[in-house]
């Protein structure tokens, strides 16, 4: 969604841009991680963070914006005012981390002698000159806009709008210089009718350049209402083409889920081929797009879901304490940061300082367009403390030479094992069977070549 002004703008994010064998147990998955599948493996991808208790919200949302800086804004419809205080320039670090952290991932076991009995072990769970500001404010006033504040935090110089109608606040932007797309206006008295301000935010060249980044950082609010929901409407008025959107949803009791559109748990804990460790990209994105696909574009995928002092495996350590309160996290240290985790379990520390957080991390991922998402996003925090991720499995077989009964019967069974995963790669990605068999060097049966079973089972079938 690239456009000039507003209209050649790279949404901060969807809401935001008019601008827009071993067998795991329920409790431990275990495993060697060796992959992830982060957000940088999408294109147009949007990520924002919604950290959420009562009515109370901290909002961080980021951007990927390419381009003249000049040429950068957005629009983000708020549920209500906002001081200069509440408003805040976060660190892409933390959003950095927080993939990672919670990134669909892929792991690997390796097959254990069949001959030898081992007790399987688990890992313990461990601002304007004054003439030109007055004149702005009449005429925002004459089109029925009100101009409520104006702010300057770091590197963007941020405007909070009320209006009165949806054509006069179309008005306004054009006059501003900004360039509203088609359609602009209808989406935009939808959320007057809702009683909402609009949150403008610009880049300030010169505070950038004195403050020295060279990149925009991510801008972060803070508010307290009733509605827990994420605008998106803007973001597609004129979008070119899908879109997708990670939400991140820090909160304290439980998993969040869309109320108005389904929440859908991502296949997950599958045995797939060995060649799939070599392009763990490609095979993450044709497993999202086949499920896009199996339920039409209208559901939200659930990636992950887990208290935030620990996870297993880990594709990076959780977030420190210090990080989750720069993200917002306003009621840590409420509570002894050493009780057990929601689920009464007393977890191993993962990393220095050790402890639970009553942090639970609920990873949501949609991709999306105004004919399949017609609504803003509604959520809801849940009490679901289930433990959930994007889990794929790598099997190494055992490859010994050892003659014992179970070995002769592991070899056996070994080849029925290797052509379930072919099938189930299948299933995930959509990709040809005959092509992932061969990829594996396996026969496939009735292929006129040697069968997958041995020759003698044809003989006598019971």
């Amino acid at each position: 969604m690239n456009m000039k002004r507003i209209s050649k703008l790279r949404s901060v994010l969807p809401l935001a841009a008019l601008a827009l064998l071993v067998a795991a147990t329920a409790s431990a998955f275990c495993g060697f991680y060796v992959a992830k599948a982060d957000t940088k493996l999408f294109n147009q991808a949007s990520q924002v963070v919604l950290v959420r208790n009562g009515d109370r919200t901290v909002m961080t949302m980021a951007n990927d914006f390419k381009g003249d800086l000049k040429e950068f804004a957005v629009v983000i419809p708020v549920p209500t005012f906002l001081e200069r205080g509440q408003i805040h320039v976060g660190e892409r670090a933390l959003l950095d981390h927080l993939d990672a952290y919670s990134a669909p991932r892929l792991v690997e076991y390796f097959d254990s002698n069949p001959c030898q009995r081992l007790e399987r072990m688990m890992l313990p769970q461990s601002a304007p000159a004054p003439a030109a500001k007055a004149a702005g404010e009449a005429r925002a006033k004459s089109l029925g806009v009100k101009i409520e504040a104006t702010y300057t935090v770091g590197e963007y110089d941020i405007v909070i709008l009320s209006a009165k109608e949806s054509d006069g606040l179309e008005t306004w932007l054009r006059e501003s210089g900004y360039r509203i797309p088609a359609g602009a206006s209808r989406v935009l008295g939808g959320y007057l009718k809702q009683g909402m301000h609009f949150f403008v935010a610009k880049v300030n060249l010169k505070e950038q350049g004195r403050l020295g980044f060279t990149y925009l950082r991510p801008l972060q609010v803070a508010y307290e209402s009733p509605k827990f929901m994420l605008p998106i409407r803007l973001g597609m008025v004129n979008a070119n083409g899908a879109q997708e959107l990670f939400i991140y949803a820090l909160t304290r009791k439980g998993r969040v889920e869309t109320t108005n559109y389904r929440t859908v748990k991502l296949p997950s804990g599958q045995d797939v081929p060995l060649f799939v460790k070599d392009q763990f990209g490609e095979f993450y994105k044709s497993v999202f797009a086949e499920q896009v696909k199996k339920e039409d574009m209208r559901a939200v995928f659930l990636e992950y879901a887990w208290n935030m002092a620990w996870c297993d495996p880990c594709a990076a350590d959780p977030l420190s304490k210090d990080e989750l309160q720069k993200l917002g996290v306003f009621w840590l240290g409420e509570n002894d940061n050493s009780a057990p985790t929601p689920s009464g379990r007393s977890p191993r520390p993962i990393w220095g300082g050790g402890g639970a957080q009553e942090v639970f991390l609920s990873r949501l991922h949609l991709r999306y367009d105004a004919a399949h998402f017609p609504e803003d996003l509604v959520f809801q925090e849940t009490a679901d403390t289930e433990n959930f991720q994007g889990r794929y499995v790598l099997r190494h077989p055992w490859k010994g030479d050892d003659s014992c009964e179970a070995a002769i019967a592991y070899r056996r069974e070994l080849p029925k094992r290797l052509d379930q995963e072919a099938q189930t790669l299948s299933a995930l990605t959509g990709w040809d069977v005959g092509k992932i068999r061969g990829k594996m060097h396996l026969v496939a049966k009735g292929s006129g070549k040697e069968p997958l079973d041995p020759w003698w089972k044809a003989i006598w079938k019971e």
